[in-house]
C-alpha cells in the first residue's frame, strides 16, 4: 500500500491505522509503503508490482487524484490488480468507480470487491485517470495548490481560490486541432480532455456517456471575459456547463494538437494531467491506452 501522507486532509496515521485493523482482521497481510518523492512514485510502483504478482497479491494507492495516477503508471500493463483508498480532495477517479471515499468501507472493498477494467486516457508519454488540459486550467491547477499549502487542503479553499483566479486577465492560445480525421485551427483559453464520467457528468456535458465506450470528452471555451469564466465555473457547479454558447464540447477517440505554422516557434507547452503540471512536448497526442486497469471495485451484485 503506497500512502502520501500529505493527501487530503484526515489525518493520515489514523487513517491508515484504521486500514491495517481492517485488513488485518480479515487475515490479510498489509505492507505499508510512504511516498517521499513525487518523482520516485513510478518506479516505486512498479517494483511492488513485480513484488505483488509474484505473491498474488495487490498494491494499493492511498492518496488524492495525483497520487493514484502516479501509482497506476507504475503498474499499468503489468497485470497487477490494483487498489484505491481515496485520500485527496475530490476523489473523482474512486468515485467514478463505486468505491467508498470513507476509509473503513474502502478498505473492506480491497477484500471483497471485485476487479473491473478501467480505462486510462493518455497524451504522448503520460497517463490521466481524470482529465489532462492545456491553457487556464494547469495555471489555476497552480494556483490552487499555492492556496491550499497556505489556507489548507479543502474544497472551500479549492473553490475560494479558482474564483478569484477566474477574475484575472488571461491569454488566448492559438490552436490547430485534429480529431478523428477533421482539423480546425481555435483560439481558446483553455483546452480540456475529460476521461471521468462523474465529473463529465457534473458539468453537465452531454459526452459524459462516451467515456464509458473507451472515448475521451473534449472540450474548449470561445475567448471571453474574465467575468464570463466566472458564470461558466458557475454553471459547471450546476450542472449546465454543455448549455454555455461560448463552449465547444465533442467526443473523439484520437486527438492531436499542434499550433498553427505561424506560431510555431514554441516547442513545448503546459499541460496538467489530474492535477500535476508538466511541459510537453509538441504535438500533443490524446487517446486511450490500449491496457486497462485491473481496478477492485464494488461487484455487480453488491452495487444492484
Amino acid at each position: 500500500m503506497l500512502h502520501n501522507p500529505a493527501s487530503g486532509a484526515q489525518d493520515a496515521r489514523i487513517a491508515l491505522a484504521t486500514v491495517s485493523r481492517t485488513l488485518a482482521a480479515a487475515g490479510a497481510e498489509c505492507r505499508l509503503v510512504p511516498i517521499g518523492h513525487p518523482r520516485d512514485i513510478e518506479a516505486l510502483a512498479e517494483r511492488h508490482a513485480e513484488q505483488a504478482l509474484a505473491h498474488g497479491g495487490t498494491v494499493v494507492a492511498a492518496g488524492g487524484d495525483g497520487t493514484i495516477n502516479a501509482v497506476a503508471r507504475g503498474i499499468l500493463g503489468t497485470g497487477c490488480r490494483f487498489g484505491v483508498l481515496p485520500m485527496g480532495t475530490f476523489n473523482y477517479f474512486a468515485r467514478n468507480h463505486g468505491i467508498p471515499t470513507e476509509i473503513d468501507a474502502a478498505s473492506r472493498l480491497l477484500l471483497d470487491g471485485a476487479v473491473q477494467p478501467a480505462f486510462v486516457g493518455t497524451v504522448n508519454d503520460r497517463i490521466f485517470l481524470v482529465n489532462a488540459s492545456l491553457g487556464l486550467y494547469p495555471r489555476l491547477l497552480e494556483q490552487r495548490e499555492l492556496a491550499k499549502r497556505q489556507f489548507g487542503r479543502s474544497r472551500l479553499v479549492a473553490l475560494a481560490s479558482a474564483a478569484v483566479f477566474l477574475l484575472r486577465e488571461h491569454r488566448h492560445l492559438r490552436l490547430r486541432i485534429h480529431c478523428d480525421g477533421l482539423t480546425d485551427d481555435v483560439e481558446t483559453s483553455t483546452l480540456f480532455v475529460g476521461n471521468n464520467r462523474l465529473q463529465l457528468e457534473q458539468l453537465g456535458l452531454v459526452e459524459a456517456a462516451s467515456v464509458n465506450r473507451g472515448l475521451l470528452a473534449a472540450l474548449y471555451l470561445k475567448p471571453v471575459p474574465s467575468i464570463a469564466l466566472l458564470g461558466l465555473a458557475l454553471r459547471g457547479s450546476l450542472g449546465l456547463m454543455g448549455e454555455d454558447p461560448n463552449l465547444t464540447s465533442f467526443a473523439c477517440r484520437e486527438l492531436t494538437v499542434t499550433l498553427p505554422s505561424r506560431h510555431r516557434r514554441a516547442s513545448r507547452i503546459k499541460v496538467a494531467t489530474d492535477g500535476e503540471t508538466a511541459r510537453l512536448q509538441l504535438p500533443l497526442r490524446f487517446g486511450v491506452a490500449r491496457s486497462r486497469l485491473p481496478l477492485i471495485c464494488p461487484s455487480a451484485e453488491g452495487t444492484s
